[in-house]
């Protein structure tokens, strides 16, 4: 039977193998081995009435051609430097000025996009989509999509795109289209039209993992809202909730992010609630405040806050309020990682 040795034997042991990149995994087994998720995010808001004025700073300061893409990264505070609002996700409020392109590119990472202020179009593989506030758009990877600002106005979405997930896995690449703007091969919400009907084209198979509608316009979740508020179909912990999916599928809208849109009644005081997600929401109607563990925060119209995996917390809405939020849920669903709880 082995024998223990004292610390000062074990420590030359380890002096040993560290000169050949060993480390002897009982001294750090509980480190990443726990007993439940122990996320260095943070619960935090960003108040966008606060944020606003550096946004329209940062347009005075470089282009959207010379930026690429002029973003203002959410950073969690509990990961700064790191480009994450959480362990797995990005989050970013993207400026384009009036009359102002945003170059077309592609990328390996999915991207959605919140539309919060004014009225732009993205070209997203050959259609161009006019999006409106509210409304949520895809960009699928690999997809060319170019931004741009044909009004008088600035306009602000929010971007969440799954690039720390991509970069763990080092499958990330990128490329500039020739053309500022991609040539246009479809019209205006033909991807819409043809799958958002809850119809396909005969004989046509499953396509990519993405939805192919591109544009979910906000008028439209919002009705869907209104009809089961009507009926009260209320969740205690979620008010109404419903998941954006893939219309082909029946899958999640995207492959690594999952999405949803949440309509909390005025008055409405949720139960606690936890998930091994962590979660970003995007506040489009309405003012409250989710207590997430022993901190408070009160949001309004604009605004975006985190709440971090395995997080108790419960939203209370002051008026009627409606939520949009994103996450990996669909990732950890289809590893089996995904756990819930609610009280």
């Amino acid at each position: 039977m082995a024998t223990a040795k004292p610390p000062a034997e074990r420590q030359v042991f380890y002096d040993k193998i560290d000169r050949v990149h060993l480390a002897p995994l009982w001294e750090c087994f509980t480190d990443y081995v726990t007993h439940e998720p122990q996320s260095p995010a943070q619960p935090y808001l960003w108040r966008y009435e606060e944020l606003r004025p550096y946004l329209m700073e940062s347009g005075g300061l470089i282009t959207a051609k010379e930026a690429e893409r002029r973003v203002l990264i959410l950073e969690n505070p509990g990961m700064r430097g790191q480009a994450r609002i959480t362990r797995s996700l990005y989050a970013g409020l993207q400026l384009v000025m009036p009359h102002e392109v945003a170059p077309c590119h592609r990328h390996s990472q999915t991207a959605l996009r919140l539309m919060l202020e004014g009225r732009a179009y993205t070209g997203v593989g050959g259609e161009r989509i006019e999006m409106a506030p509210g409304d949520f758009v895809i960009t699928p990877p690999g997809a060319w999509h170019e931004h741009a600002n044909d009004g008088d106005a600035p306009v602000v979405w929010l971007d969440g795109l799954d690039l720390p997930l991509v970069q763990l896995l080092d499958a990330g690449f990128a490329e500039r289209h020739e053309q500022e703007v991609q040539p246009q091969t479809a019209p205006p919400g033909y991807s819409l039209a043809r799958y958002g009907a809850n119809m396909r084209p005969v004989g046509e198979p499953p396509r990519a993992l993405t939805s192919p509608v591109n544009h979910y316009p906000y008028a439209r979740s919002r009705e869907v809202l209104a009809a089961m508020a009507r009926q009260g179909e209320y969740d205690p912990h979620h008010g109404i909730k419903m998941e954006f999916l893939n219309p082909v599928t029946g899958d999640p809208a995207m492959p690594t992010m999952s999405t949803f849109i949440q309509w909390l009644p005025g008055g409405f005081a949720a139960a606690r609630y936890r998930s091994s997600d962590g979660m970003v929401y995007a506040v489009l109607e309405g003012e409250g405040e989710t207590v997430v563990g022993d901190t408070t925060l009160r949001w309004g119209p604009h605004d975006t806050f985190v709440v971090p995996s395995w997080q108790f917390h419960a939203h209370r809405a002051n008026g009627d309020a409606v939520l949009f939020s994103f996450s990996d849920r669909v990732v950890q669903q289809k590893l089996g990682l995904w756990r819930e709880q609610k009280d």
